[in-house]
């Protein structure tokens, strides 16, 4: 056999093994931040641009600082309104999951999100989602403060989460974080409904007042991280291309007549009551 033909026969072989060698160095950078164990979706930011929580928010409020009397009179405000409308919302606001988590702005942008109808949008949710998140994570990990049903031996308005929520710090707020995260990026997406959707951000945080599992303080330092998360994503090259297949879904399901399927004026009624000293 002549050396032109044993190195013809080498070369596949050669081929694949330098591709394993490529698969292998693009398998050894940083990944986008995972959510959990229950879910496939990952985000689009790497752990290297992951905001770093413990650097950018001071610690929380001390016992007997004026900002943990702030903290303490919004809970107790806060939990006053167990029973009402509000605490029912409040737990409705609790779910992240998806599909369900994708429409918790359904009356804010008045339109449905699914995987099929809006593919960019819902993905674009949930892997923000994730971001918002992780930027909160550090923080937490580190000050492991307790949240308030700990503290006031009050129940919340999901008991099924209280054991894990007791072994993951109060702050910053991670579901605080998502949602202003959300309002933000849902804002240059429906730019025309922007004021419905900040304030859909800001009462989403004020959920978790009021179901008794969060601080003011907590919600506070949310709101800032979930800005700091949008801020880096917008660097981001897969988020942008994401960005902008939302925009242009959300155009034609409205020129097709599309509408939130949610008893939205109901849901903004409720949504006015508020813990009267919450910021």
């Amino acid at each position: 056999m002549s050396l032109i033909s044993r190195r013809g026969r080498t070369l596949p072989w050669l081929a694949v093994a330098l591709s394993l060698v490529g698969c292998a160095a693009t398998t050894s950078r940083p990944t986008a931040v995972e959510a959990n164990l229950t879910t496939k979706a990952v985000g689009y930011l790497d752990a290297a641009s992951v905001p770093a929580s413990l650097a950018l928010v001071p610690a929380p409020p001390v016992a007997g600082s004026a900002g943990f009397a702030l903290d303490e009179q919004v809970s107790q405000e806060a939990r006053a309104l167990r029973g009402t409308p509000r605490f029912s919302q409040a737990t409705h606001d609790a779910e992240l999951g998806f599909p369900k988590g994708a429409n918790q702005f359904s009356c804010a942008i008045d339109l449905d999100v699914d995987a099929q109808r809006t593919p960019a949008l819902y993905r674009l949710l949930e892997r923000s989602r994730i971001d918002a998140s992780a930027a909160t994570r550090t923080a937490k990990k580190h000050h492991q403060r307790p949240r308030p049903f700990m503290v006031n031996g009050e129940p919340t308005c999901t008991p099924q989460d209280e054991a894990g929520l007791r072994r993951n710090g109060s702050y910053p707020s991670g579901h605080t974080s998502i949602g202003w995260a959300w309002a933000l990026l849902l804002s240059e997406i429906v730019p025309d409904r922007a004021d419905a959707i900040i304030a859909r951000g800001r009462n989403y945080g004020e959920s978790r007042l009021v179901c008794n599992v969060h601080w003011q303080s907590d919600i506070l330092e949310g709101r800032f991280m979930g800005a700091a998360a949008v801020a880096r994503l917008h660097d981001n090259p897969a988020f942008q291309r994401d960005l902008l297949a939302a925009r242009r879904e959300i155009t034609v399901a409205r020129a097709q007549g599309a509408h939130s399927s949610r008893d939205c004026a109901a849901e903004e009624a409720v949504l006015k009551v508020r813990p009267a000293s919450a910021l």
